[in-house]
């Protein structure tokens, strides 16, 4: 297949996108000072929405609205039961109204429809619809005592959330976070990416008519800096939610530190893809593009590097050439594109300063490597490098873009070190035949989720979340619902 030539999408986005204010207290309304911020379709450079730019004023009426819903219980104090009929409405409108996140999702980011559609819009539906059973299953125990006393435990809700999101996936990072929140009982502030808030609203909405009580989600949009600070730091926040860079990670963590409130920090990633010669060389070829070229390279959990046993390696590195070359590169609203555009001039910028560096640094640009002008959109050809050492800036750093990294290796040890050899531990990969090599393999790998013989398979049932630089706490699953309540310990005396 030959690069698709994008056409030029429509700029029109339906329902609260074309609102684009701030949701407090159930209420749509302005920001404090009535600031705004143009929102820009990275596929055309075109502005297609106006969001309020919102204030730390704003974020100040946002937590004390979530308080106060907190306080009475009007949903913290229903029963799990309860929340899961929310809960589960909320995942059947995010169904209805497939098409229309869909498309502001593909139009925000510069993601393709096709992946937008059964990968986000799904992803989050589903998320909403298993929290919603973990929800009535919140249960503590009794335990056995030498005392004269019932002893049993009790989990509660902590109070107001806040969630921060990055720009790649709005809804599915933001769901991660709002929907387990919600089902264990919280009130949740968002502060989504100032570059793609726009699903957020939507979700505003969604969860309005789905019987959310007003104050209980509140989303305020705007630059990152001085909001995002302004909320993790705020008084009456008891858990921060984050996703993002493991630098931003760090602030994060240490503001959240000085009120001592609980974290969970999903930060960056670098993950290893290693691939064995008895592997079935066809299939793990594309798994190997998928974890790179997946939403154009701007996934924590992608494979950007790639580790080739030597006996195939240049027989690797020809296919790929071949291979990677026909991605389907261009229009979002395509639906037979496979790769959109970066999303913001600043990541195209950034991609294409690796790419740089690595050339400089000695590597062989074997298939891209540079810009695509289709549009004016922030589009980069996938791009596959060779004869890198693990110091290149291209290997060592995350890179958040189409760009994969190809290093050989010998010995199965080898390969398993050079995996390691990285600050990152968010996601690792083996390809291989061999069930006890896979077994052997993903043991000794550094990282918090490995896929063998595949990528980027997720279910809100299977806990992932980094070690090491890529943060702690999981999200998905039961331990990532636990992690928005507290345990309280009764002990009732019976003498």
């Amino acid at each position: 297949m030959t690069i698709q030539e994008s056409r030029t999408p429509s700029a029109t986005l339906p329902g609260a996108v074309t609102r684009g204010q701030l949701f407090i207290d159930g209420e749509w309304r302005p920001s404090s000072d009535g600031g705004t911020a143009d929102i820009i379709n990275p596929a055309t450079g075109a502005v297609v929405a106006t969001v309020a730019a919102g204030t730390t004023a704003d974020i100040n009426a946002a937590v004390n609205a979530a308080k106060a819903a907190f306080a009475p219980g009007r949903w913290s104090g229903l029963s799990g039961r309860e929340r899961s009929r929310v809960l589960n409405k909320a995942a059947l409108l995010i169904r209805e109204r497939a098409e229309e996140l869909a498309l502001t999702e593909s139009t925000d980011v510069g993601k393709p429809i096709t992946f937008a559609r059964v990968v986000d819009v799904a992803t989050a539906a589903d998320q909403y619809e298993y929290v919603a059973a973990m929800a009535q299953q919140l249960d503590g125990s009794v335990r056995e005592t030498p005392l004269q006393a019932h002893a049993f435990t009790k989990r509660e809700p902590l109070g107001v959330v806040a969630a921060i999101t990055p720009f790649n996936f709005p809804l599915i990072l933001s769901s991660t976070k709002i929907a387990a929140a919600l089902a264990a009982g919280n009130s949740v502030v968002h502060k989504p990416a100032g570059d793609t808030p726009l699903s957020a609203l939507l979700m505003a909405e969604i969860l309005t008519d789905a019987g959310v009580p007003a104050g209980v989600f509140n989303v305020v949009t705007g630059s990152g800096g001085t909001l995002g600070d302004h909320l993790v730091a705020h008084a009456g926040v008891s858990k921060v939610a984050f996703t993002g860079s493991t630098e931003v990670g760090r602030h994060v963590a240490a503001l959240a530190g000085q009120n001592l409130r609980p974290v969970t920090a999903e930060l960056g990633g670098n993950a290893a893809n290693i691939l064995f010669a008895d592997a079935d060389l066809d299939k793990a070829v594309g798994t190997v593009i998928g974890a790179f070229v997946f939403n154009s390279g701007q996934f924590c959990m992608g494979g950007p590097r790639l580790l080739v046993e030597r006996r195939i390696y240049e027989t690797v590195l020809g296919v790929l050439k071949e291979a990677v070359a026909g991605v389907p590169v261009g229009d979002p609203r395509d639906p037979e594109t496979v790769m959109g555009p970066l999303a913001s001039r600043k990541q195209l910028e950034k991609v294409a300063s690796y790419v740089d560096g690595a050339r400089a640094a000695g590597g062989q640009v074997i298939v891209g490597g540079e810009p695509l002008d289709l549009d004016g959109g922030y589009f980069y050809r996938p791009t596959v490098i060779a004869g890198l050492d693990n110091d290149a800036a291209a290997v060592r750093e995350e890179v958040f873009g189409p760009v994969l990294t190809v290093q050989p290796f010998d010995t199965e040890e080898e390969a398993i070190e050079l995996a390691n050899a990285t600050e990152y531990g968010l996601a690792a990969g083996v390809q291989t035949s061999s069930i006890a090599r896979a077994h052997r393999v993903s043991s000794k790998l550094d990282a918090g989720i490995v896929w063998v013989n595949s990528w980027a398979l997720l279910d809100p049932a299977v806990p992932f979340g980094g070690v090491k630089n890529s943060g702690w706490g999981r999200e998905y699953g039961p331990e990532a619902l636990e992690s928005y309540t507290h345990t309280k310990s009764v002990i009732i005396g019976t003498d």
